[in-house]
């Protein structure tokens, strides 16, 4: 193994309070009360769009629901990281694959304009090999095509990494790539889901499994 890729919002980094902090804020601005935390991480990893609908019960094409979603999105480009973590156990992992000189990346299906500044916000781990966001493919997970790009630009075969993410679509996207797929059910997983049922090689329930995992079934001299 080369490289170990990773999708980003709850997978690699916990982003969602930031996002809780910004949708309460806009339903606020719109005479609201503010929905729980958990309600709110369920629907991090399927984007803005997702959240606009929780928040405010409109659908894309519907009157008002653009005017929401952009400002969403400039609130939580303004509040970028003030509350984000890494998820317990991936700092360690990022520094023991690069103490062995295993590659990391990210494919994520957020767009650019905030997954760069938010990887610059974390310059202290690891040098990622490539970060892959919607902005460069014409086709984003769960086509292969993001995944594909992050091996060529790292210089593996996607035989020689492995994809790891907390929703089915990552689990597609690494499967259609010809690699194999850890499914993580620590991350944002909707109530109705069961990480266990999208045929990943592997599923882990916390980010400090995964190390031990590669270690026993990829990293074997």
């Amino acid at each position: 193994m080369k490289a170990v890729l990773f999708d980003l919002d709850g997978t690699l980094f916990d982003t969602a309070p930031d996002f809780v902090v910004v949708l309460n804020q806009l339903r606020e601005q719109e005479q609201l009360p503010p929905l729980a935390d958990t309600t709110i991480r369920e629907v991090v990893s399927n984007g803005a769009r997702a959240m606009v609908r929780l928040g405010f019960g409109v659908d894309e094409g519907e009157s008002g629901f653009d005017d929401l979603r952009q400002r969403l999105l400039d609130l939580y480009l303004a509040h970028l990281a003030h509350h984000t973590v890494p998820f317990p156990g991936i700092e360690l992992l990022l520094n023991q694959l690069a103490d062995i000189g295993i590659a990391w990346g990210v494919v994520t299906n957020k767009p650019s304009a905030y997954t760069i500044p938010l990887m610059r916000s974390f310059a202290h781990l690891p040098t990622p090999g490539a970060i892959i966001c919607p902005d460069d493919v014409t086709n984003r997970k769960p086509d292969p095509e993001p995944i594909l790009l992050a091996c060529n630009r790292i210089g593996c075969q996607p035989g020689e990494a492995i994809y790891v993410g907390d929703h089915e679509r990552d689990i597609m996207a690494g499967r259609a790539a010809g690699m194999p797929t850890i499914a993580c059910s620590y991350g944002y997983i909707d109530s109705d889901d069961d990480p266990a049922s999208w045929n990943a090689d592997h599923l882990v329930h916390d980010a400090g499994e995964i190390w031990p995992l590669l270690q026993q079934h990829y990293l074997k001299s």
